[in-house]
């Protein structure tokens, strides 16, 4: 078998979607891409499609290899994305030949099923008490939501109080046994990181995400030992050289790769099980789309350290189309009482609506994250 074409399809609200076809008619799908940057991806899947085209899909390990040693310049977000989501396909195309999940080439089944957390709130969170509500009304056991607007360096303590509001009222209503997590989305710096993570440990978070930004290490160590709140970073670390550091420094309880930008399936594989190595958990980022959904849940289903699965289902990003808009059809993500049933299907489990694809990649997106401002003009973190 040998790959012949790599076509790329830039699809609403803000995904990337690939396709790639072997000469037996074999096709599988990966989702390569950095929101907010997706050209830049379509481009490095392209300028490495050479090495892709004539060679064996099967050696997924060898391709990785060259796909990200090959070049002299490696890493980052913009190219281990672009691999990620052909490695996502590679496992499509791999599973799909020999009629079985991709887990079970990866060990087989270490659960029965995974548990999931959905979003509530938006970028600015807002009534996060009714929030809370809709998703235990719709079966979930457990949310995110975003903790703070922007943040100074140093700034207002009452935007301090009006997160802990915020998530006071959640926990009230979700009760005591309702998972609670608190993405500080990075826009926290460490003075303000410490107060806020201190006066929400009362209400119990399940986990505080991002507590500083992820290139501030030392803040994050400092901010780890100042807490009981467990804490989680990873959706912008790549590849397992840069989880090594998080995972061996004892500065973070869980980690979040992402499979369309850590490095793909058998990449996050390798980090999570050097994490088991030092009893951490792992709960896989994805905001995204349906591949890299399915792609998750592939590495969830044989990685007994993966405790809970982020996925978007009215994520407040999805404007236009939604999770479920592209797969053909939608029970192969079986929700319930806030689990996922394991996929059943060849490759990654989901049979995408190629159709779709085409007609609303005809429409595309050119989705950017917004520019905040603080009071004094700065440029605050998103």
């Amino acid at each position: 078998m040998k790959v012949v074409s790599l076509d790329l399809y830039k699809v609403p609200p803000r995904w990337v979607f690939l396709k790639v076809a072997t000469d037996e008619g074999v096709v599988g799908w990966g989702e390569p891409i950095v929101e907010g940057r997706a050209d830049t991806v379509i481009a490095a899947v392209k300028e490495v499609a050479g090495y892709l085209i004539g060679h064996d899909p099967s050696r997924i390990e060898d391709l990785f290899q060259v796909l990200h040693r090959g070049g002299f310049y490696r890493g980052g977000p913009v190219l281990t994305s672009a691999l990620s989501g052909i490695e996502q396909a590679l496992w499509d195309i791999k599973g799909r030949a020999l009629g079985v999940p991709v887990y079970e080439l990866l060990g087989g089944r270490a659960r029965d099923r995974i548990r999931v957390y959905n979003w509530i709130g938006g970028d600015r969170p807002g009534d996060l008490a009714a929030g809370v509500a809709q998703q235990l009304a719709n079966g979930f056991t457990a949310v995110k939501m975003n903790a703070t607007e922007e943040l100074h360096y140093l700034d207002d303590h009452r935007k301090i109080d009006a997160a802990v509001a915020r998530m006071a009222a959640a926990r009230e209503a979700g009760g005591p046994g309702f998972d609670i997590a608190v993405d500080f989305h990075g826009r926290v710096h460490r003075a303000m990181a410490k107060t806020l993570v201190k006066e929400l440990e009362p209400y119990r978070p399940f986990f505080v995400e991002e507590p500083v930004p992820p290139e501030n290490f030392e803040a994050l160590r400092e901010i780890a030992h100042h807490t009981v709140v467990p804490i989680a970073v990873g959706e912008r670390l790549f590849t397992r050289w840069g989880f090594r550091d998080v995972i061996t420094q004892g500065v973070v309880d869980i980690i979040q790769p992402d499979l369309s930008h850590a490095g793909g399936i058998w990449e996050v594989r390798k980090i999570a099980a050097m994490a088991e190595a030092y009893d951490i958990a792992v709960a896989p980022h994805c905001p995204l789309g349906p591949i890299a959904f399915a792609a998750s849940l592939q590495v969830g289903a044989c990685t007994p350290n993966v405790v809970i699965q982020e996925q978007s289902l009215g994520i407040h990003y999805n404007v236009g189309n939604d999770l479920l808009d592209y797969v053909s059809d939608a029970a192969a993500f079986a929700y319930r009482d806030g689990y996922l049933e394991l996929p059943t299907g060849p490759g990654l489990g989901i049979e995408i609506d190629e159709a779709m694809v085409i007609e609303r990649a005809a429409v595309g997106h050119d989705w950017k994250n917004p520019v905040w401002r603080n009071a004094d003009g700065t440029v605050a973190e998103w």
